[in-house]
């Protein structure tokens, strides 16, 4: 199969099979892309995975949009955006125009109980297959502890504090530690210490 149908199709069934949204298409996303695909690795998928995050957009259309330009350049962005945005999109307007309706039938009511279950097991899988592959440095561990450990404060206390500050606040305290580093070893290379 050529490789822009084939990236279409793939995020097309991403889109279409996957509910909750980003962080839910994250591990369907790795399943189908590094594991079956081999278009990245699981490091590719990491550091898309914090870029995305990053940057303006919801995170799987942005990773879907890398991988597509990786696989085929703009083509393949446009093709790969488009394959994991569609579904979603023709979804959505079918249901907004019959929502009131749709929303009465008792099976579709218990059906979206279910969902909410599965997009939470989704979101939580994603999240353990990222740090068991994440490389287990002290300070990665001890980011990852705290920041985990605020989240919870935040969500128990219900405090308006958003999960940006957080991700700002990591970044920052992990680029002073390499500007630290970088400064201990370049004064110990010039004393004739150990580099």
């Amino acid at each position: 199969m050529p490789v822009l149908l084939d990236l279409f199709i793939s995020f097309a069934g991403i889109g279409l099979f996957t509910f909750g949204g980003g962080y839910a298409m994250l591990s369907l996303i790795e399943n189908i892309c590094v594991e079956k695909k081999h278009w990245i690795t699981h490091e590719e998928m990491m550091d898309i995975t914090v870029i995305a995050e990053s940057t303006p957009g919801p995170v799987a259309i942005n990773c879907a949009t890398y991988i597509g330009y990786k696989k085929g350049k703009l083509a393949g962005a446009v093709l790969a955006t488009l394959g994991v945005t569609l579904p979603s999109f023709i979804i959505i307007f079918i249901i907004s125009v019959y929502l009131e309706r749709f929303m009465e039938i008792a099976w579709v009511a218990h059906a979206f109980t279910g969902i909410k279950l599965a997009v939470g097991i989704l979101i939580v899988d994603a999240a353990v297959k990222m740090i068991s592959k994440m490389k287990k440095r002290p300070m990665q561990m001890g980011i990852l502890a705290v920041s985990f450990v605020v989240m919870i404060l935040i969500s128990i206390l219900k405090l308006p504090v958003s999960s940006i500050l957080i991700m700002l606040a990591a970044a920052i305290f992990s680029v002073a530690a390499f500007l630290l580093k970088k400064d201990r070893e370049g004064g110990e290379r010039r004393n004739g210490g150990p580099a």
